[in-house]
């Protein structure tokens, strides 16, 4: 089972760059590329909810389950 993270597919719609993402998240731009390469082992429902926030998205749309 792998949570595949698709935080880079949401700034390219929106054309939003990383050190702006992390910046009104309120996170550093090493988290979020820890979260976009896959290597976090967790997120915060208040991190999850600023994500979604920021990108006026569900979480559904950062997170997708993949079968192994």
């Amino acid at each position: 089972m792998a949570i595949v993270v698709r935080i880079d597919v949401e700034l390219a719609k929106r054309k939003m760059s990383v050190a702006e993402f992390a910046e009104r998240v309120g996170i550093s731009p090493a988290n979020v590329s820890v979260l976009k390469n896959g290597r976090a082992k967790a997120v915060r429902f208040s991190t999850l909810e600023a994500m979604c926030k920021v990108l006026d998205c569900q979480p559904g749309d950062l997170l997708e389950w993949v079968e192994d």
